[in-house]
Parts: C-alpha cells; sequence; structure tokens
C-alpha cells in the first residue's frame, strides 16, 4: 500500500488512458479520474477536504478568463466563412490561376488553405470546403489519387498552426502566456510549413510528371479575346501595388516596427491598392486588367479584410486576439450578407455549433483543473519534474523526449486532449529548465498538427473521408468514370506530408530563432532614458529609508 500510495500520479496517468481507450468522453475522464482519486487521497490521509476548497476558485476563474472568449468567436467566423462561398470562390480562382503549370490544382489547394487558416481557424471547415470543390477537379484532370488527398489534408491542417489558430488560443491559456505572442510565434513556422508543402509537390511534379498534370487549355476559363493567359496584366498590377504599398508603409511606419505589423500594414494597402485599379477598371472599362486579373483582386479581398480585421488588427496592437476575433466574426457576418448567404437557418446552426463546441472546451477545462489539482496533490509536479529533470541532455534531451511521446500519443488523443493532459504537466517543468514557453507551446502546436494527419484516427482523414468518393462516379463534364477514392488511398497519401510535419518540428527545436523572434521587437523605448520619480525628500538621500514618508 505504501508503494501505491508513493507512485500515485503515475498510476493516475495510466488509469486516465485506460479511461479514455474505453471510450468514454475526455471531460468526464479528467472529472472522475481526479474526484476517484481526491476520496482515495482523503481516505489514506494524503490530504484533507480541505484541500478541495481551491477547486471552487479554479472553476469560476476558468468561466472568468477573457482569453477564452476568442475561442467562440474564432470558431462562429469559421462556421459562417465556410457557408459564405468563400472558399468556392477561391479555390476556382486560384486553380485558374495556377492551373497551366504542372501541379496548379495542388498549388491552389495548398495557397487557399494557408488562406483559410488565416481568416477561419478551424480545420473541419478548411478540409470538408476543399475536398467538397477541389478532390473531384483533381480527379477529373488525372491527379494521382493519393497525391490529391495527402495535399488537401494537409493543407488543412495548417488551421492548426497558422493563426487565429484554435489550439494556440488554448495552448497559451494552458501555458499562461499572452496569445498574440503565441501568434506571432506561430506565423513564420506556419509559412514555412506551407511553402515545404510548395516545395513537395514541385518535386512530385519533377519526379512524377503524370501525378499532377497541368488543366487542359480548352477547361482554362479566364483567357483574353485572342487566346493570351492575360497572366502579364496581373504580374504589372501585383508589382505595381507593391511599389505603392511600399511606397505608403515606409512613410506610416517608424523604422523599428516589428516584422509581423509590416507585412500585415503592407498587405492591407497592396489589397487597397489593386482594388482601386480594379473598380476604376471596371467602372470606366478602361480595359487595363486581363480577366484573370481583375477575377483574382475581387477574390482576395475578402479574405485580406478578414485577415487584416484579425491579425492586422492584434499584430499592429489596436486590438486583443479576443477583440479580433469579435471583429473577425462581424467581418463574417458582413461577407455572408454582401454574398446573399446569410440566413437565419445558417446563423442558428453556426450559433448552435458554436455554442456545442465551446461548451466542449469548457468542460474538459473544468475536468483538467480537477484532475490537475489532484494530481499536484499527489505531489505529482514533483514526480514530472524528477521524470524529465533527470534525463540526459538537458533541455535538448527535455524536447526530443516530450516530442516524441506527444507524436506516439497524437495516435490516440486529438489535439484538445493533448493540450489539456500533457500542457498542464510538462509547461510548469519546461519553465523551470528556462524553456521560453512561447517556442514551447509553438514546438507542441506544429507536433500536435500530425494528430490530425495519423492513421487511423486523423480527424483530417476522418473528414476528407466522409466527403470523398466511396463509389465509383461519373464525372458531369467529362462523362468519364472517375474511380472511387479508397481509405487506403487517404492513408498513404497522408504519410508524406506527416514526415514534412516531423522534419518541421525538428526544425523549430533545432532552430528557436524561427519562433522567438516576437522578443526581438522590443518596446521601442531606451531604458537610460526612463527616469523613477520618488519624490521629494527632506529626510536625506536615501529615498527608500523607513523614515521616508515618500516611501512609506
Amino acid at each position: 500500500m505504501d508503494f501505491i500510495i508513493a507512485n500515485m500520479p503515475p498510476i493516475m496517468f495510466l488509469t486516465l488512458i485506460c479511461f479514455l481507450l474505453l471510450g468514454f468522453p475526455v471531460a468526464f475522464s479528467l472529472a472522475a479520474n481526479g474526484i476517484l482519486y481526491t476520496l482515495l487521497g482523503i481516505y489514506f490521509d494524503e490530504f484533507s477536504f480541505a484541500f478541495l476548497q481551491a477547486l471552487p476558485e479554479r472553476v469560476f476563474g476558468i468561466v472568468q478568463n477573457d482569453s477564452l472568449l476568442a475561442v467562440p468567436f474564432f470558431t462562429l467566423m469559421g462556421l459562417i466563412l465556410e457557408r459564405s462561398g468563400m472558399a468556392e470562390d477561391l479555390l476556382e480562382t486560384i486553380g485558374q490561376l495556377f492551373g497551366p503549370v504542372r501541379g496548379g490544382l495542388a498549388y491552389a489547394v495548398i495557397f487557399v488553405g494557408a488562406m483559410l487558416a488565416a481568416t477561419t481557424g478551424v480545420v473541419s471547415a478548411s478540409v470538408i470546403s476543399m475536398g467538397l470543390i477541389s478532390l473531384p477537379i483533381m480527379l477529373r484532370y488525372g491527379y494521382d489519387c493519393k497525391l490529391a488527398t495527402g495535399v488537401i489534408a494537409a493543407s488543412g491542417t495548417l488551421s492548426q498552426i497558422i493563426p487565429p489558430s484554435l489550439v494556440l488560443i488554448i495552448l497559451a491559456d494552458q501555458l499562461g502566456r499572452s496569445i498574440g505572442d503565441m501568434y506571432r510565434g506561430a506565423i513564420l513556422p506556419g509559412l514555412i510549413l506551407t511553402g515545404v508543402y510548395v516545395l513537395y509537390v514541385l518535386t512530385m511534379t519533377i519526379i512524377k510528371p503524370n501525378s499532377a498534370p497541368s488543366i487542359p487549355e480548352k477547361d482554362r476559363v479566364y483567357r483574353q479575346p485572342n487566346g493570351s493567359s492575360g497572366l502579364i496584366s496581373l504580374l504589372v498590377l501585383t508589382i505595381a501595388a507593391s511599389v505603392g504599398a511600399y511606397f505608403v508603409s515606409s512613410q506610416v511606419l517608424t523604422e523599428k516596427a516589428p516584422v509581423d505589423e509590416r507585412v500585415v500594414v503592407n498587405l492591407l494597402l497592396w489589397g487597397l491598392f489593386a482594388f482601386i485599379v480594379a473598380v476604376l477598371n471596371k467602372l470606366l472599362r478602361l480595359n487595363l486588367l486581363s480577366k484573370i486579373a481583375e477575377r483574382v483582386v475581387f477574390v482576395m479581398i475578402p479574405p485580406l479584410f478578414l485577415i487584416f480585421l484579425v491579425l492586422g488588427t492584434i499584430f499592429i496592437g489596436v486590438a486583443t486576439p479576443t477583440e479580433g476575433g469579435a471583429m473577425g466574426a462581424v467581418g463574417a457576418i458582413l461577407l455572408a450578407l454582401l454574398r446573399g448567404r446569410l440566413s437565419l437557418d445558417l446563423l442558428k446552426q453556426a450559433m448552435e455549433t458554436t455554442t456545442k463546441l465551446t461548451s466542449f472546451v469548457i468542460f474538459i477545462l473544468v475536468g483538467s483543473t480537477i484532475f490537475t489539482l489532484t494530481f499536484t496533490g499527489f505531489g505529482g509536479q514533483h514526480w514530472v519534474e524528477g521524470l524529465f529533470s533527470s534525463l540526459p541532455g538537458g533541455q535538448t534531451g527535455f524536447l526530443i523526449v516530450v516530442s516524441i511521446a506527444t507524436f506516439f500519443l497524437a495516435f490516440f488523443l486529438d489535439f484538445f486532449e493533448l493540450a489539456f493532459i500533457i500542457v498542464p504537466l510538462l509547461g510548469p517543468v519546461a519553465d523551470k529548465m528556462g524553456i521560453d514557453l512561447i517556442w514551447f507551446g509553438v514546438l507542441l502546436a506544429v507536433n500536435m498538427q500530425t494528430s490530425f494527419m495519423h492513421p487511423p484516427f486523423g480527424f483530417a482523414l476522418f473528414y476528407l473521408r466522409s466527403v470523398a468518393p466511396k463509389e465509383d462516379y461519373k464525372d458531369k463534364i467529362t462523362g468519364e468514370i472517375i474511380p472511387r477514392v479508397s481509405t487506403g488511398d487517404i492513408y498513404r497519401g497522408s504519410i508524406p506530408f506527416i514526415v514534412i510535419q516531423l522534419l518541421m518540428v525538428i526544425l523549430v527545436m533545432v532552430f528557436p530563432g524561427v519562433v522567438t523572434h516576437y522578443k526581438d521587437q522590443g518596446s521601442g523605448v531606451d531604458p537610460k532614458s526612463v527616469i523613477i520619480d520618488t519624490g521629494e525628500s527632506s529626510y536625506g538621500d536615501d529615498p527608500y529609508s523607513e523614515s521616508n514618508s515618500t516611501f512609506q
């Protein structure tokens, strides 16, 4: 019995894993496990009922947490955008833009996946939208089934790492760090990961050209009357708008402005200049822009507008992440209204789903709080600290073991479960070892991104399976028979992208600067110029003397 009591923390953790593997809901598994072992702890005189007095205050603290308000705002924004038609317009237009090159549709999916990630922050919305719209087109033009499904699933999971990700909000809350800093730290790894996906598709088009063919010329919609593609017009507009944006931003921003602020302001100004040119061209019938250039501008404006409303206001410092989420939700409603897609039924469905997901998060948080309190009562934090501090290699050894453990746990647990179970246990240990918690959080986020792609329980694979054709079907455009997409095809297609995500974990671990660049911003204040006024004193030169009335 003494041995059992001394090893209660690992026994608690193993019991929790058993509950989860048996299929019990996460929130209730955490809470029931915590209460069960609390009663055992009281029975064995490890602590008293007075120990539970901390519980109501902890639960009330969860409900009081303003940062968690961002969860329903971003969820509502994503659900409304999913039905607003923005994803369809982006995929169709960008697909036509990249259509003439091999792998063009795959590039379009990756690009649109990143755009949706920066606006919706919801993996399910991205994967389902792109699966419904892009997969039939990619299969129609002879794309390799495994490449097509892998690109769609992986691009959808970019919503996990590119702000405004729900996972980053939860991780920031669990680690006790600023959501804004977590967003700044994650933006560069997210963009690098997007670029690596593009490089993988490029490599596949070189090694296996038939795996990702270009769109036939007869199926390219936006062509000029003389038969040209009109891409030169788009290139000229892009360069002119970029030069104008750079010139104006250099006049508005100071030299010490952070990189993320510069990027957001330049992006907004580029969209503004391009939009003005496109509107004038259309109203005055100047014929300065080709069809594809005009289409790209008008399709890009809504997501750019939302990105500025959400990320722009956060990075510039105008709004908190919660306020940015609120503005993003309002912006999504306005876009749906302008497109004629907003209805009471749509709004009702989106709000009901948002309420369910938010309640799900809160219940898991409450269960996690009960479990963590009991775990701490048995000295669990000291057990975890002793377990990981004794590892060889110091910080590096700790990060390697945590990354490996997270990767394998992701086979069975989703990102919410991982965030609420392992982060409260490992966060204090990482902090005590001197590890930057923003870096640690982003590292975990990139690692947990693989939980969406893991066979057999990856949620992105489930979402894609739900919309992929289960039987052979006749294509409506070509009249040809398209083979079905098997579950095995989806699983095999995910493997290269899981490897890419693991390489990204190693990159973030080896080069922490890709995350910790947020620290380089500084406050813009020279510490030597700071003067602390302690007030006039008639009691001598020592402002901290006990007789000094100002100090008292």
